[in-house]
């Protein structure tokens, strides 16, 4: 997968993009690019069963050219600044108004959209950086053609690229709809690794929160299920579009790739499955978190307790003996400081008290090792981290590609 950054790509973090309002009462079909869009260029793939031809920052007149040659032509539209040539490359293979509309609106709910000669799949591609970088693909295919629309360079097609320079399996023969699959459970697999990583993420953070748990670690979780819900927010709609392009796309998707598409539902079904055991395991180590806080406050609490307690009746036998009563005037008033050892006599008495009240919490298991049979410092044993169970399984390559 290509690395190459461009001067604009704002897409470092997850948020939500900068679009000038629409004017109130403009047509529908009118499109406005982000503000942050990229950079626009061409990128096209001429493809025949023998041979293929791929260039890169193709004009439209080249475009033109290419599409007369080839029976089959992918189209990677890189970048949405160019509003003027999104809309030829959308006239030049006849794509409906509305449909380059939610293109450029790069805010779009996942989805499969039918316009009868053409179909429409949004989806959100994500990576995994320090933070969860995301944008909107979408994938346009209809006879002899194959057209996606990209908000930034890099992606994970490389793969299907390599495909199609090689010619291995169906990819160069299938035709548009089976191209345009391909291209959909490439993103779709992208999913597998990064739900690895954050298996992996929450399993470290559960240890490091039963070690040590800090405020540092309450930002992770939070962050963590945030990006879980963004992750839910591009995965979950795609279980209701594929299953509308399998029902309503038969005059578009041949029997074949129907049958691909179902994998492919499959994955995203696996995924949702996945994706709803690490929010829970992200929600339960928030839980994990707050409960380590409170019993390492109550252990403090109990410490200081336990000191204070002890130090009561010493506090009295040494308010009991600081009294000023003058021994001369009576004999009952505090015989003991005339004693030749009536300081040691009030120390040892201290110290009895003291030792007598460390036995008892002893017995009461309260500090040490005490009849309760288990150390008052010493937690529980923490039950097995759920995101062993859950972690998903390396997704390779589609089962209709393996067996072609």
């Amino acid at each position: 997968m290509s690395k190459k950054k461009t001067s604009h790509t704002p897409r470092r973090r997850l948020r939500r993009r900068r679009r000038p309002p629409k004017p109130v009462g403009a047509p529908p079909g009118t499109l406005i690019a982000s503000i942050d869009a990229a950079e626009t260029s061409l990128e096209v793939f001429g493809i025949g069963a023998d041979e293929i031809v791929h260039k890169r920052g193709v004009s439209l007149e080249e475009l033109q050219k290419l599409r007369s040659k080839w029976s089959l032509i992918w189209i990677n539209v890189i970048g949405l600044r160019d509003v003027a040539l999104v809309e030829r490359v959308g006239n030049e293979v006849g794509l409906h108004k509305l449909a380059l509309e939610d293109t450029l609106n790069v805010g779009q709910r996942p989805k499969v959209e039918l316009y009868g000669d053409h179909a429409q799949v949004v989806l959100r591609s994500y990576k995994l950086d320090d933070t969860l970088l995301t944008e909107q693909i979408s994938v346009f295919f209809g006879k002899g053609y194959v057209v996606t629309f990209q908000e930034f360079e890099g992606d994970y097609f490389e793969p299907i690229r390599e495909r199609l320079r090689e010619g291995r399996g169906r990819v160069r023969t299938g035709g548009a709809a089976y191209l345009a699959y391909t291209l959909i459970d490439t993103m779709v697999d992208a999913y597998f690794p990064i739900f690895e990583s954050y298996g992996e993420r929450l399993h470290e953070l559960e240890e490091r929160i039963m070690d040590d748990a800090n405020p540092s670690m309450l930002r992770e979780v939070r962050a963590a299920k945030r990006n879980l819900l963004a992750l839910r927010r591009g995965l979950w709609p795609l279980r209701e579009a594929f299953a509308r392009l399998e029902r309503d796309g038969q005059e578009l998707v041949d029997e074949t790739t129907r049958l691909y598409l179902r994998d492919t539902y499959d994955h995203v079904v696996q995924l949702l499955d996945i994706l709803e055991t690490y929010r829970e395991l992200a929600g339960s180590l928030l839980d994990i978190y707050l409960t380590t806080i409170s019993n390492r406050t109550a252990e403090v609490s109990k410490v200081l307790t336990i000191i204070a307690t002890i130090f009561i009746p010493l506090s009295f036998i040494a308010g009991l003996y600081g009294m000023n009563f003058d021994g001369a005037k009576s004999t009952l008033n505090m015989p003991e400081l005339r004693w030749q050892y009536g300081y040691l006599y009030a120390l040892g008495l201290m110290v009895c008290v003291a030792g007598a009240m460390m036995t008892f919490f002893w017995r009461k298991g309260w500090i040490g090792f005490g009849r309760g049979g288990q150390s008052a410092e010493e937690p529980e044993e923490a039950p097995a981290s759920a995101a062993a169970a859950a972690s998903p399984p390396t997704s390779g390559a589609s089962d209709g590609e393996a067996s072609s």
